[in-house]
């Protein structure tokens, strides 16, 4: 247990020498009490995929208690399209396990993620995290105790003003350093925020896309996550997302995780890996080659994956991203370390080898089991995406995969281990599905796949129907071709979804 918290940068953690899964309402009134904390904010993210906060001043602890015991009562209609206002009320009750000192309050301040509930005190159906909750249980009940895991890739872009000094190459910024790189240090801190906020992150970098536009300069970044629970995982994204924007805009940075920025550049995705375990071991390994697991839950996802877009890719300028040579899907495909297929199986620690002791040849083996390591990975979503609805469309794809006969064969007849793109590739190409290219396209994916959705009660339908009418009010069909050669309009479209999500 200790080696779990020793070094955990989480303030709750470290006072209450915790884990977070482990903190109950007497801790958090401890911590609050013996640390002078004067406010506790509420938050939850709504039907539009942002966080939105309730304050509350500590007055007594009686107060405290009863705000912790029974939450607070919200307007629903007001946070989610598919509520009536004349029946529009809800709680929101925090969830323990969620709470960080708020790194951006003037006046201290504990925060914590809420759950949403309906009149009768039941959890609300149509809750995105809710949702997300459902797909999760059901998963494990249904695949004999296998656990779904998640966590994101976070790109994004800082805007700033144009800086000439060691001007970077355009569209080469992958893993620059400083000075060519102009916001690592602004990276750097926005991980050790998340950090102290929960979040286990697995690195960051500077990412390929970098450009001048309109005096501005553009650099592009990511925050890569590790993989744990898929709850946890999407609390982590939404609270990552909010602290990026929130520091970006204390040091005067604009930052956008638009799906696209302007004609030929590299876009920003939301790329989620998944990893299935049973007692804590990776299943997606099996004698140092993918199982038979991982091959089903991909399968799952080659079948749902016209309709998964529907959760990850919610704005017009999502489908200017998802085009050719711009390591961005357009097929229903997966493959082996292949940027430009839909599901790719990362470089895995499988090989047999200490390359540490073959570094650095003082060490000893390390004998680590590095089979953990293996995740498969979705490249289509983007950060328009509604996580907990993207993850919980993920968990339902997998477990469509477990569940099918043909798994294997499906896996076998989507696989590509060559350039797609390539042209002495074309017979292939042809013979592979196409990824919805509109919202209105997705929405009818959507429509004809929701039953897999529905299934066992995990998503609702009335928030099938909202996302399906959410989806068609864009009347998207012919936008991308309308403005593939027109970059000005193009930019006027992405300026409407700047701050999607």
């Amino acid at each position: 247990m200790n080696n779990v918290i020793s070094m955990n940068p989480n303030a709750l953690v470290a006072y209450l020498q915790k884990r977070p899964c482990d903190f109950t309402k007497q801790d958090i009134i401890k911590y609050i009490k013996e640390n002078e904390i004067q406010m506790v904010n509420f938050m939850y993210p709504a039907g539009d995929g942002r966080l939105k906060t309730l304050n509350f001043v500590i007055s007594d602890e009686e107060y405290l208690n009863t705000i912790l015991s029974c939450g607070e009562r919200v307007d629903g209609s007001s946070l989610f399209t598919f509520i009536e206002a004349s029946s529009s009320d809800l709680y929101v009750l925090p969830r323990f396990r969620t709470a960080f000192l708020d790194p951006f309050a003037e006046i201290p301040t504990v925060t914590m993620l809420c759950s949403f509930f309906n009149k009768d005190g039941e959890p609300l159906e149509s809750s995105p995290e809710y949702t997300l909750k459902k797909a999760c249980q059901v998963f494990k009940e249904k695949t004999g105790g296998l656990q779904f895991e998640a966590m994101g890739e976070l790109e994004y872009y800082v805007i700033a003003e144009e800086d000439s000094l060691f001007a970077a190459t355009d569209q080469r910024g992958y893993h620059e350093s400083g000075p060519f790189a102009k916001f690592n240090q602004f990276r750097t801190l926005c991980m050790n925020y998340i950090a102290q906020a929960g979040g286990q992150i697995k690195y960051g970098h500077s990412e390929v896309g970098n450009f001048t536009l309109g005096g501005k300069i553009y650099e592009q970044n990511e925050i890569e996550f590790l993989p744990t629970n898929a709850e946890d995982a999407a609390d982590q994204l939404t609270v990552a997302k909010w602290i990026i924007r929130n520091l970006g805009h204390s040091l005067g940075f604009n930052v956008t995780f638009a799906p696209k920025i302007t004609s030929g550049k590299a876009g920003s995705g939301l790329h989620v890996h998944m990893r299935i375990t049973k007692d804590g071991k990776n299943q997606m390994v099996e004698n140092g080659t993918l199982s038979a697991t991982a091959r089903k839950a991909i399968a799952g996802m080659m079948v749902l994956a016209p309709s998964i877009t529907a959760f990850g890719n919610k704005v017009p300028t999502s489908y200017f991203r998802l085009v050719p040579h711009q390591e961005a899907p357009t097929n229903v495909c997966w493959g082996d370390r292949n940027r430009s297929v839909l599901v790719r199986v990362p470089l895995g620690w499988t090989a047999g080898h200490d390359m540490c002791k073959t570094a650095n040849p003082l060490e000893k083996e390390s004998g680590i089991d590095t089979t953990q390591k293996q995740t498969v990975e979705m490249r289509s979503p983007d950060g328009s995406a509604d996580v907990y609805q993207l993850i919980a469309a993920l968990c339902v794809a997998c477990r469509t995969g477990l569940e099918m006969e043909n798994a294997l064969e499906v896996a076998e007849d989507k696989y590509v281990n060559v350039n797609i793109h390539d042209a002495q590739n074309a017979d292939k190409l042809a013979k592979l599905d196409q990824l919805p290219d509109s919202c209105v396209a997705s929405a009818k994916c959507l429509e004809s796949q929701r039953a897999y959705y529905e299934s066992e009660g995990v998503f609702s339908k009335n928030m099938i129907d909202g996302i399906i009418k959410q989806l068609e009010s864009y009347r998207d069909s012919s936008l991308r071709k309308e403005v593939e050669s027109k970059p000005q309009e193009m930019l006027q479209i992405v300026n409407k979804y700047f701050h999607c999500g």
